[in-house]
Order: structure tokens, then sequence, then C-alpha cells
């Protein structure tokens, strides 16, 4: 039950044994197809590694994160990191924010200082999923998605909230909703970024445009984005030696999906990837990240597929489907599983890392949903 405060302390000799690797690189070829067809281009991955290696500034980042109050505390065995920045306003609601892969809790960094603001405020809880960033890595398989959730749920009664929000994108969406399923008699709302599930199969001679396009992309995606998720669900070990090993493979793996998943009108820095990055490298976490894909990609591959239908009752939805995002479900496809919608919006901006990518439109999302549920 104990919570202890943390803070991350990097030595020099981590900082110099990375820009040692990076500089030690052993460089293939270019590939023989232009642009990122064969993957992530050999001179762009080269400029980020020299600037990994002799322009960025870890010290800056770290100082950042070790400003806002960071905890670690066991939950079902395990230590789980956190940030919890609490609000000046006394009626603020406490809100769980969950991340996925390849993202961390950096990518919350922006918002959270909008999401603190008084008026409509939050005291924002962030763990970093387990096997990820400083939470402890499993050594035991079985920390799948409702796992995850029902940690979140003691992590919030531990830290004394008995109402509070939960919110998430990637992985964050589905320990989400198994938040809400889990712990409705505690929970005031989800807020899901985007809503995941099935296309209606009665919807299919009727589609509207958006619905056709939104088919279009997903299949496109799985015929040519997934190999990735191919590799962490079946053999994560297998890649985990490369990520954990090589800081250029951990750029080109995790830099590639940004590249596809973000809107081209995002202007994510170096810097800011490089922050990310830096979650995965220091505590070489590169591993234990992908196995959630090994614990957990059956499930959700099963919801896209219409196989899991069962509802999210007994706790107010709201969704934000944001451009940029796949798979986007329309609301009449969200509705079938999630039949208690109160808000639902799409923005014109914005990708798959919608927090990173425009905090502000993040933020004001979520103020529009939990405004409703307070």
């Amino acid at each position: 039950m104990t919570v202890t405060p943390f803070r991350i302390d990097v030595s020099d000799a981590e900082l110099k044994d990375l820009r040692d690797r990076l500089r030690r690189t052993r460089w293939p070829e270019p590939g023989t197809a232009e642009g990122w067809t064969q993957g992530v281009p050999l001179a762009h991955l080269q400029e980020l590694c020299a600037y990994w290696a002799d322009g960025y500034d870890w010290r800056a980042t770290e100082a950042r994160l070790n400003a806002l109050p960071q905890f670690r505390t066991e939950i079902d065995g395990l230590g789980i990191h956190f940030l919890h920045v609490r609000s000046s306003d006394p009626d603020a609601l406490p809100l769980v924010l969950t991340h996925g892969w390849p993202g961390s809790v950096v990518e919350f960094l922006d918002a959270i200082a909008l999401l603190t603001e008084p008026l409509d405020a939050f005291h924002v809880v962030v763990p970093s999923l387990p096997g990820y960033g400083w939470s402890d890595r499993p050594a035991r398989s079985g920390w799948n998605l409702e796992r995850i959730a029902a940690a979140w749920t003691q992590l919030m009664a531990r830290l004394g909230y008995e109402r509070y929000g939960a919110a998430g994108s990637d992985w964050g969406t589905s320990v989400t909703a198994w938040i809400g399923k889990l712990d409705p008699a505690h929970v005031a709302g989800i807020h899901l970024v985007p809503p995941l599930g099935a296309p209606d199969p009665a919807t299919l001679d009727d589609l509207t445009p958006g619905e056709r396009a939104a088919l279009d992309d997903l299949a496109r995606a799985q015929a040519d984005g997934v190999g990735y998720a191919i590799e962490h669900s079946t053999r994560p070990q297998t890649i985990g030696y490369g990520l954990v090993d090589s800081p250029a493979l951990l750029a080109a793996w995790i830099i590639e999906k940004f590249h596809e998943w973000t809107d081209p009108g995002s202007t994510l820095t170096r810097d800011q990837l490089l922050d990310n990055l830096m979650l995965y490298w220091l505590p070489g976490t590169g591993a234990s990240a992908a196995r959630l894909y090994w614990e957990s990609l059956s499930e959700v591959q099963r919801i896209f597929a219409g196989e899991i239908t069962d509802e999210v009752r007994g706790v107010p939805v709201g969704c934000s489907v944001f451009p940029h995002e796949n798979p986007r479900l329309s609301r009449r496809w969200a509705a079938r599983r999630f039949p208690d919608i109160r808000y639902w919006n799409e923005p014109d901006r914005g990708g798959h890392f919608a927090a990173f990518e425009q905090p502000e439109l993040f933020a004001a999302e979520l103020r529009a949903f939990f405004r409703l549920v307070r």
C-alpha cells in the first residue's frame, strides 16, 4: 500500500554509452525503393541518430519530468511508476490517463499542464504501463489489458479517489474500456481516443463517405502496416534483443510508426520524438513493452472482427475520433459496443498520438465530455 516518491536519475555513464552505441552503428545500404516504401530511409535515420548522439539534451527532459510529482507503488506484485499532478481547483475531477505503444507518459506532458488549470480541472494520474518506462517489467505472463485495468482501479483507490474519470489512446483505449467494465460504481465516465469496435454488417450496403474511407484506410493498414504487431504478438523476445541493444534499431522501429500514424500537419519536433524514445532506451523496455502484444493483441483483433461484442454498460462514454487515426469507427458503429455515448466529436486535425500532437485539442475534448458527467 506504500506510495513512494520517485525521481529519474540517469548516470553520465548511461548517456555516454548511448552516444557511443549511436556512433558505432553499423548501417545497411539504402533501400531500393523511394521514400518510406521499404521502411525508414537511411539518410533520415542517420540524421536523427547523429542529432541524438551529439545535439539532443536529455538532462532538460529529465529536469522537466522531475519537476512533476512522480511516484512508484506495488500493485498485484508489480512496481508501477506514475505521475500524479494535482490541480489547485478544489473541485477538480481525478482522471487516470493511459498511454500505449510506442508512446509513454511523455506524450501527455503538455496536456497535463492544460488539464490541471482551474475551471473544469482534473487531478491527473498518468501511470507507465507494466513493462514500460520506469514501471517494473513483468517476470511472468498474465499482464493483459484486464489485469492492467484492475491495477489502475486499485491505484485510484489507493490515492483516495472514490470517483474518477478514465481516458486513453492506443492500448490505453482498451485499458480504459476495461476500467469502465470493472469499476462502474466509481467511474464518472470513460473517454476513448478512438473507440474500438467492428463495423456493423447491417450498414455495409449503406455506407457514408466517412465510413467507406475508414474501411479503405483500415484495409490498407492491414495489408501493409502490421508487420511490427505480428512480430510483437508472436516473437517479442526475438525483436526485443535488438530493441534493447541497438538505439538505431529502436529509433527506426518506433519513428516509423510516428511517421505513419501522425497527422502530416502536426509539428512534433526531433526533441519530442527522442524524449519518448528515451523512455524505452534508458530503462531497457523494448522487449517488455512488445510483450503486451503477445498478451493482448488477440483480444483487440477479435474486437475488430466483431467476435467480441460485449457492451460496456453502466458508465457514460465520450469518443473523439481524430482525422488521421486508424481505425475510425462511425458513431453508429461505436454505439453497438458503447450504448451510452454522451459525447462524440471528430476534430479537424490530429492523428494517433492526439495528446502529443494536439495537446490543446486533446484537453478540450476531455473537458467537453467530462463536463457532462462531473
